[in-house]
């Protein structure tokens, strides 16, 4: 009788243990480039498996200025296209504001409400759609990117940066590292939405990269 209620915790354990296994881009997880603050961010989506190459990210529906931003992820060979890549991104809102949902809890009180997972297809593409976001201070419109490989390597890319057409003010411009490839875009205005496209190339000026 006890042999049977110890088989029976064992097979309880195993198939907890699988339920919560992490998903493969979280073994051996391992970041690289430099520090990082917030680059953790990216493992607080719980479940990497039902992510998709598109994500519509919270508020685009009611936007004044809704933005389409698409591309494709390639390997280091800047070719190959690269499958099961996560890109993670958060901006601020049209008021330039990193304001969090309710009942925010992690990298969401910083990140603000503003933020998606992307996971590439087989031909390496990602599309999110969010808004054009607002001027932080006095710095350029930008998004914020994260990418997680599929062997755990995780790094920060150049931010995607936007142009402002107001004369009136400036805007500071950080020095550009081309992590990842230019994140600088430009906007195409097709009926009402913004569209920008951006390839990442994996590794790409990234220190310590192998």
């Amino acid at each position: 009788m006890k042999s049977i209620f110890m088989a029976c915790v064992l097979l309880i354990s195993v198939v907890a243990c699988r339920g919560q296994s992490n998903p493969p881009q979280i073994k051996n997880a391992e970041l690289i480039g430099g520090p990082c603050e917030g680059c953790e961010a990216i493992f607080e989506f719980e479940n990497f498996n039902v992510l998709n190459a598109i994500d519509t990210l919270p508020e685009f529906s009611t936007a004044n200025r809704k933005l389409k931003i698409t591309g494709t992820i390639f390997q280091s060979d800047g070719k190959t296209p690269a499958d099961n890549v996560v890109l993670y991104v958060y901006h601020t809102n049209q008021e330039g504001q990193y304001a969090p949902p309710e009942n925010a809890h992690g990298w969401a009180n910083r990140h603000g409400k503003l933020r998606g997972w992307i996971k590439t297809d087989h031909t390496g593409q990602y599309t999110f759609f969010t808004q054009e976001p607002g001027a932080y201070g006095n710095q350029f419109p930008h998004i914020h990117a994260t990418i997680l490989e599929p062997d755990g390597r995780y790094y920060y890319i150049e931010a995607f940066r936007f142009k402002q057409d107001n004369q009136d003010r400036e805007f500071s411009l950080p020095a550009l590292d081309n992590r990842g490839g230019s994140g600088m875009v430009s906007l195409n205005q097709e009926d009402h939405l913004l569209i920008a496209e951006r390839d990442i190339i994996l590794g790409l000026n990234i220190p310590g990269y192998h």
